[in-house]
């Protein structure tokens, strides 16, 4: 049986808000966009939000055209930073996975923007774990559905989503796939399902949920 352990970004892997919000600054300074910086703060707010929820958030006095477009500029030069920059990995992610992979075929499906994950990817060199990815950013599709989607294309029989919000269980929901909360974190999840304090956690968690 082909089993898969599908992985959240923002809050599970890593914590990369305080160097998306330096992007970010960048970009608006640059621009005719007069407002206050964003802070790391803001952005952990936002992060697991689709990108076009995210600009009517952050950039709410915008007008619509020039919301997206500012959004697409700081999602491009966002990409490029992380790339050379990385984030704040989790604790004993790659000794993880490479245990995981003996048993399970690891994915990661976020709502970031396209080359997001690819952005992770290349800064850790981590594509020998991970075997496919899919996000918002490629095809306008909610994070359920995304699931949904590289479940089918990878021929999966069982799987299990990591996430660390409500919205990423109730993504695995719409998906029909099983959860386990990443409680290390930024958010709360209010059913009753499989959690994990540290990423490590999930060697033994895995093995409970899909065996």
């Amino acid at each position: 049986m082909k089993k898969g352990i599908i992985f959240d970004m923002d809050g599970t892997l890593w914590d990369s808000a305080p160097e998306v919000v330096a992007s970010w600054n960048e970009v608006i300074r640059q621009s005719d966009y007069q407002r206050e910086p964003l802070t790391a703060e803001d952005m952990q707010s936002v992060m697991g939000k689709t990108m076009d929820v995210i600009a009517d958030i952050l950039f709410a006095d915008l007008p619509k055209e020039k919301r997206m477009e500012l959004l697409d500029r700081c999602g491009e030069y966002e990409n490029e930073y992380l790339r050379e920059h990385g984030g704040t990995l989790y604790p004993k992610i790659r000794q993880t996975m490479e245990v995981l992979k003996k048993k399970y075929h690891l994915y990661i499906v976020s709502n970031c923007q396209a080359g997001y994950i690819e952005a992770f990817l290349d800064h850790y060199k981590f594509h020998d774990l991970i075997e496919d990815i899919e996000c918002y950013g490629n095809n306008d599709k909610s994070k359920g559905e995304n699931i949904a989607l590289l479940y089918q294309r990878n021929q999966l029989e069982d799987a299990v989503y990591v996430g660390d919000i409500q919205g990423d269980y109730d993504s695995s929901r719409q998906a029909g796939i099983k959860f386990i909360h990443a409680a290390y974190g930024f958010g709360t999840v209010s059913e009753d399902v499989p959690k994990v304090h540290s990423f490590e956690e999930l060697i033994e968690a895995a093995d409970k949920v899909l065996n």
